[in-house]
């Protein structure tokens, strides 16, 4: 049946659009949220400048470009700054500086 059937019947076709990806669906904002004002602001302040140390995320030359850039550069701060964070909440944090900053899809 054409469109213009459909619409003359009263009929409504709705149009299915690819929605955007989350990167990070499982993610916690408000506890990554948390965990970055608790563990990275301070550091980030200090070396990078910023509004809560925000300059190191919005950078022009920032390596983080991807979401699984920014997966291995959390992994890699907890790891040589021993901050002690399991997986998942390096995951709440991945979704809030994705949230806030990186907006990856």
């Amino acid at each position: 049946m054409k469109l213009h059937h459909l619409m003359a019947m009263g009929t409504t076709l709705a149009l299915s659009l690819p929605a955007a990806a989350n990167p990070f669906p499982e993610a916690d904002i408000a506890t990554g949220g948390q965990t970055h004002a608790k563990q990275c602001i301070a550091c980030h302040e200090q070396k990078f400048g910023g509004k809560d140390g925000s300059d190191i995320y919005i950078r022009t030359d920032r390596r983080v470009n991807t979401p699984g850039a920014l997966t291995q550069q959390l992994t890699a701060c907890t790891t040589m700054l021993n901050l002690d964070l399991f997986p998942e909440d390096e995951m709440h944090l991945a979704g809030y500086l994705n949230k806030h900053y990186y907006k990856f899809k």
